[in-house]
């Protein structure tokens, strides 16, 4: 197992060249989530993004690795995660292999066994324990829904939030090799013990305004027009905004957004108007009672008038 001391990671020249960077790869971020990514960077701490589902809190992290050179790590978090499944398990199927081999030969020392047994050519790496080992300069590792996970697996991510290491109980304390960048994110369905908050820098993850989704929608779905990418921007941002936003169990998020616009694009669309909008519903809203209250509320106008040009 390595027990190397964490190397240094590789940090941006500035915040600017990382918002740069990160819209190079795709990427649209504000200042303030450049300024808690950097910091992160900079004093290599976890970071906790908060917020509402299709955000960006995972795309965030694809476009971090393409940026930074670094493999992509995901944890996918679900009610019931148990810690063999983020950290390691045994080959158990190969080490009762050997085991039977030894005792074929006869005279099997059972210490020097079990020590024969317990190695790491017999450890299956999960998520965890592959960025903690994973060659410099590290990699970048998602720990995606942590909110869906049990208390009890948060008290577990404790010692490696807060010092990148974690402790297996029959090889020992295993250190990073090379500080992994480690971003966490929560949809926020339940609150987060304040012990994994301590332990992290955090950002609360909002909608974008119109200008930075109107970018986003140009950027993935270049075959829609100026005309028809505002008008997307323009109705989505609608969607989200007080009153209407109370209408719907939950607003559409930017892949939402973009996915509506190739949608429209294939449709040949120019204009979005009310039939347009009932016949794609299904691409904005996955729930039957959200696509309902959209033909409510467009019976109120939620349409108007939407930009006719960039």
């Amino acid at each position: 197992m390595a027990m190397n001391a964490p190397a240094p990671a590789p940090d941006p020249l500035s915040v600017d060249t990382l918002l740069q960077a990160l819209q190079h790869a795709g990427y649209f971020a504000d200042r303030r989530l450049a300024i808690a990514l950097f910091l992160a960077l900079r004093l290599q701490r976890p970071l906790l993004l908060e917020g509402a589902p299709g955000v960006g809190k995972t795309a965030l992290a694809q476009a971090l690795s393409q940026v930074l050179g670094r493999s992509l790590i995901r944890l996918q978090c679900y009610d019931g995660l148990e810690q063999r499944e983020a950290l390691y398990e045994w080959n158990y199927a190969a080490q009762l292999l050997h085991m039977r081999a030894a005792e074929g030969r006869g005279g099997a020392d059972m210490g020097q066994l079990e020590r024969e047994v317990y190695q790491e050519r017999y450890l299956i790496r999960r998520p965890l324990l592959q960025a903690l080992q994973a060659p410099a300069p590290g990699a970048v590792l998602l720990i995606d829904e942590v909110d869906r996970a049990d208390e009890p697996f948060e008290a577990f991510l404790l010692e490696y939030l807060g010092e990148y290491q974690v402790s297996v109980p029959e090889i020992g304390t295993v250190r990073a090799t090379a500080t992994p960048v480690t971003l966490l994110t929560s949809n926020r369905t339940r609150d987060l013990h304040d012990a994994v908050k301590r332990r992290c820098l955090y950002h609360w993850l909002d909608y974008p305004e119109r200008a930075r989704e109107l970018a986003i929608v140009r950027a993935q779905a270049p075959g829609a027009s100026a005309a028809l990418s505002a008008q997307v921007a323009e109705f989505v941002g609608r969607l989200r905004s007080q009153p209407f936003a109370e209408a719907f169990q939950r607003a559409p998020g930017i892949a939402e957004s973009v996915e509506w616009a190739k949608a429209l694009v294939a449709l040949d669309t120019v204009v979005i108007d009310p039939e347009v909008v009932s016949d794609t519903a299904g691409i904005l809203f996955k729930q039957r009672e959200d696509v309902a209250a959209l033909t409510r509320e467009m019976a109120l106008e939620l349409l108007g008038p939407l930009p006719a040009q960039a």
